[in-house]
């Protein structure tokens, strides 16, 4: 097996993060300030809600405090695929709001459209490359859901194709490709930690306050005002937005509704001149699979392969576990990439991390409002969130301004998902699904009831 071989010249750090051109770091907040709107977090949530609140009112004093690093949470870590989705794809959107699939589907193409505009406003590089999102059957078995999922989309009016086997496998070279379903118009890839930091030159230029390494130590209520304490001073303001999405900072109960789940992802060397010409993809779609513990793939802007999709979980979510500092987590994840790209045996990892996902049962951003509305909470694209991030920040702002839009009267802005258990029972449930989504599709068993269920509680990972 290739696996360890591959594995033993990784770095197991982020490949986006590891580049010379990372932003210096801006120092942190002290002492006691006023602002109109404070926002906790500095991924693309709390970023995008920046740039939007400056655009729409110049005169509102907007400050933004980050624990870290701008991208250094989930924001700099995912497989950078985007979509017009704003609800974790259009099944998931048609399984949690099927009366308002048709205005999500606006939405969503609103919102990519004014994603768009903003990065050419601002002049923000972020290596975008609108290839198109292809979604692949590896298995027989797959063939049906994407029929299902071509019949949805046309329905909608999205142009896409649906691909046999032969004909997928002239778009990519993988002995697995059963057929594809492949989006054509508005997705692609992007290099989100380029994106981010784009962001936040643009943040800062509309007059955004900007501190890292500015932890929230406690949100309290004073009176009119909400108080966000800091290691080295606080902030008074009279709304907050809490974009802490995977880390649920803010108030103890958001993580009654979201669960921190880890997805590894490994990227390649650079692929040689040789390697390019047996993997084909001259199209440099994004691609997601079909498997239950499905994986994802795209070139990065430098010809490297990147795979991704093995979740893990970790007992009350740390911030970066140590086990996905070490080889053996990627392991499974590196025997799928080979099974995947049996041609491209030899080749070696050069970057192996992992990412936070903020999981809830809809699989898609929610709200939820503490102290009288003052603070908001806006989260959980349960991986999904570079693109929908935007569109989550609009309607966060709109709901924490009190604003009555059309969104903030619809079933997504207005209610929330369901409670997920507490610890220990979320560290078992996790590691029993884990379990069965590794063995779902070879071995059966009871993988498939117990998977069956977590659909009925609300995750359809069946």
């Amino acid at each position: 097996m290739p696996c360890p071989a591959a594995l033993a010249d990784t770095r197991f750090y982020p490949f986006w993060l590891d580049r010379p051109d990372m932003p210096e770091a801006l120092p942190p907040l002290s002492g006691v300030r006023r602002a109109d709107l404070v926002v906790v977090g500095g991924g693309f949530t709390g970023l995008w809600a920046a740039i939007q609140a400056r655009e729409t009112d110049p005169d509102c004093h907007v400050i933004l405090i980050e624990a870290c690093r701008i991208a250094s949470g989930a924001s700099g870590r995912p497989g950078g695929i985007v979509s017009t989705s704003v609800m974790h794809g259009l099944g998931n959107a048609a399984r949690i709001f099927p009366a308002d699939i048709s205005r999500l589907e606006t939405l969503g193409q609103d919102n990519i459209a004014g994603f768009s505009a903003t990065l050419a406003r601002h002049a923000i590089e972020a290596d975008l490359e609108w290839t198109g999102e292809m979604t692949v059957a590896v298995s027989p078995e797959g063939l049906p859901l994407l029929r299902h999922e071509y019949d949805l989309h046309r329905r909608y009016g999205h142009q896409v194709s649906l691909l046999d086997g032969p004909q997928t496998r002239a778009q990519i070279h993988s002995p697995l490709f059963q057929g594809a379903l492949w989006s054509h118009r508005d997705s692609g890839t992007v290099h989100p930690a380029r994106l981010a930091w784009g962001l936040l030159r643009a943040a800062r230029e509309l007059g955004v306050e900007i501190y890292e390494t500015t932890p929230m130590t406690a949100l309290e209520e004073r009176g009119s005002q909400l108080e966000i304490r800091l290691p080295q001073g606080l902030i008074r303001a009279p709304k907050v937005l809490l974009a802490t999405n995977a880390f649920a900072a803010g108030h103890p109960r958001i993580r009654r509704r979201v669960a921190m789940l880890r997805d590894r992802i490994v990227t390649t060397e650079p692929l040689s001149a040789a390697q390019k010409d047996a993997l084909g993809w001259a199209g440099r779609q994004g691609i997601y699979d079909t498997r239950t513990q499905l994986n994802y793939m795209r070139l990065t802007p430098d010809d490297r392969l990147l795979f991704g999709g093995r979740l893990g979980y970790y007992h009350n979510s740390p911030r970066d576990p140590q086990p996905d500092r070490t080889a053996t987590p990627y392991v499974p994840l590196a025997a799928a990439f080979f099974a995947t790209f049996p041609q491209l045996e030899g080749i070696r990892f050069s970057h192996a991390w992992s990412g936070p996902i903020a999981l809830t049962t809809r699989m898609a951003v929610h709200f939820q409002s503490y102290f009288g509305g003052k603070a908001l909470y806006a989260g959980g694209y349960s991986g999904f969130g570079i693109t929908a991030s935007r569109f989550g920040a609009r309607v966060g702002l709109a709901r924490l301004r009190g604003q009555d839009l059309p969104e903030t009267r619809m079933d997504f802005a207005a209610t929330e998902p369901r409670w997920i258990p507490p610890e220990p029972l979320r560290t078992l449930g996790a590691a029993l699904t884990m379990r069965a989504l590794d063995g779902a599709d070879s071995k059966g068993g009871w993988r498939r009831p117990w998977l069956k269920l977590c659909g009925r509680m609300g995750f359809p990972l069946s």
